[in-house]
């Protein structure tokens, strides 16, 4: 099949940000799409770095101490102008990101698969940044509420449409790789964090004056950085052509039982047990995980304390306001180094499940999780500050890599026609494991702290709960079976949902169209950089951190 041969896009004007208007033609590079994908997801994944506004937003009115006020109830706390926050209060905004990020992609999953990549993306941008800057209102205000609102309700629309936006565009571009695919789609969320905490603590530091601690001057800059990445990546998006495969490639002549080569209905995948099995394996293992991430800020320096800055008897309450500030920095490399581990895992393992099958990577994920929670604490009591980041950072990179995982693995067993409205219902185990994790983590916290329990064993009870959390995943991973052929779609149907990205002259056909050659040319090359140079910086940023928490 050559170029000649088919006419790719339907002639007519076409909107900007439609759907017909993003299918690629001849001489079109695939790898020109992932660095699209990361564009908007190192963007949003900042969600996981808000850890870092915790601690200085406990004390936005104090400025040098935080102005408590003990008997306050959480439903004052969104109202009053004349105390500090909690940070187990403001520790509510990741379950606000994940549970609406679930809810938002399940609700417009479908409605993304009609109106493409782009718009999806453009949508997106507009209310995560959007979120940002209300959120920045919001603390200037001290109105708790208005930051929950835009920030964590907004903002966390724009999470869900950001995040499955290129999900099954990507999985579409590679067939003969679909796990490394999603592991490019999805890892820049797992890194975002990893440039974003480091450069929040910076810009914190320069905008912080005696009355200010400098937060929402962050948010506003932060958020006008994030939308020119993010029009960036939306307008770069292109789709391939119906019934488009790379050159030379064909599907695996021996069969799976495990990848099927047929697709199942949007309407019809959550109705298969093979669905919600997958949904718990997705929860069970986020929420062993977001908990964590979370908290991780605070975690470091409450366990630590004074062994981050050599003053290995000093603990937490004894530190002084300065030396508290300087753990808080070493604390904001934790999760930048955290987000590293993160972002690698999603790659890693989402590569590697092409190799080893997604079942037994998620048979790694449960098995060497439940060993690393339970160690955790005797990490902590040794005093080992190597071995509890290195054991977190495994750990993160299987969190990481579930998330990347999970695309091919729906992929695998429901088809791509729908994977990306798929993957967004499946969403809707994120925002269950946004409340558990949080709420597991936090008030389990706050429950020790209040019951006199030394700073530094907080978090142990947490650890054996969470283990307990994967061992139930395990069993759910161990149930996945193939989806019955009775779900199927027939070849007619898929066809015609397929018309949209096809010429007259193309419907039926396939071939490579003389798109998704030159490798890594100069074209994609800038692409690459323009993306690659903020995640060598934000690498560096993190090792340099990650030096003086070991």
């Amino acid at each position: 099949m050559t170029t000649a041969d088919v006419t790719l896009v339907q002639p007519g004007a076409l909107g900007f940000l439609d759907k017909e208007h993003t299918v690629a033609t001849a001489g079109f590079n695939r790898w020109l799409v992932p660095p699209a994908a990361l564009c908007i997801h190192l963007c949003i994944g900042m969600a996981y770095g808000f850890s870092v506004f915790w601690l200085p937003l406990s004390r936005a009115l104090g400025v040098t101490a935080p102005k408590a006020c003990p008997d306050m109830s959480l439903l004052q706390e969104l109202f009053t102008t004349s105390c500090d926050w909690k940070v187990a209060s403001m520790g509510w905004m990741y379950t606000l990101f994940f549970v609406v990020l679930g809810i938002s992609a399940a609700v417009w999953g479908g409605w993304l698969e009609r109106a493409g990549p782009r718009k999806a993306g453009f949508v997106a941008a507009l209310c995560w940044c959007g979120g940002l800057f209300l959120g920045a209102i919001g603390i200037y205000t001290h109105q708790l509420w208005l930051m929950w609102l835009g920030s964590g309700v907004i903002g966390g629309i724009g999470l869900g449409l950001g995040y499955i936006s290129p999900v099954s565009t990507l999985v579409k571009w590679f067939p003969d790789r679909r796990g490394m695919a999603t592991g490019m789609a999805i890892m820049g969320f797992g890194g975002g964090a990893m440039i974003g905490a480091p450069l929040a603590n910076l810009l914190m530091n320069y905008f912080k004056t005696p009355t200010s601690v400098g937060v929402w001057e962050t948010f506003v800059a932060m958020g006008v950085i994030y939308f020119v990445f993010m029009m960036i990546g939306a307008f770069r998006y292109r789709i391939p052509p119906a019934g488009w495969r790379p050159e030379g490639w064909t599907a695996p002549s021996k069969s799976n039982a495990m990848i099927s080569q047929y697709n199942v209905h949007l309407d019809n995948a959550h109705k298969t047990p093979q669905f919600w099995l997958v949904w718990w394996v997705l929860t069970l293992n986020v929420s062993a995980g977001i908990g964590v991430i979370g908290m991780a800020s605070p975690m470091l320096q409450e366990i630590f304390a004074g062994k981050l800055i050599g003053l290995p008897d000093v603990g937490f309450n004894q530190l002084d306001a300065a030396q508290k500030a300087t753990i808080a920095g070493i604390a904001a490399g934790f999760a930048g180094l955290l987000s590293l581990f993160n972002i690698g895992g999603r790659f890693f393992w989402a590569s590697l499940s092409d190799k080893i099958g997604r079942k037994d990577t998620y048979y790694t994920f449960f098995i060497l999780g439940i060993a690393l929670y339970a160690l955790a604490p005797t990490f902590a009591a040794m005093g080992s500050k190597l071995l509890f980041v290195l054991g977190f950072g495994i750990i993160l990179s299987m969190y990481g890599g579930g998330f990347s995982t999970v695309p091919a693995y729906l992929a695998d067993l429901f088809g791509t026609q729908f994977v990306g409205a798929i993957h967004g219902r499946l969403l809707t185990a994120w925002s269950t494991a946004g409340i558990i994790g949080p709420v597991v983590v936090n008030y389990i916290r706050e429950f020790q702290l209040a019951a006199g329990v030394p700073r530094d064993q907080l978090y142990n009870t947490t650890m054996y709960i969470l283990c307990a959390m994967l061992i139930a995943g395990l069993i759910c991973n161990f149930l996945v079976k193939p989806v019955d052929k009775k779900w199927h779609m027939s070849e007619e149907e898929v066809a015609k949902l397929q018309a949209v990205t096809a010429g007259a002259d193309a419907r039926g056909a396939s071939g490579s169209y003389g798109i998704g050659f030159g490798g890594l040319d100069a074209k994609a090359a800038l692409f690459w950089a323009f993306v690659g140079i903020p995640l060598l910086w934000g690498v560096w940023k993190t090792l340099e951190s990650a030096v003086k928490i070991i």
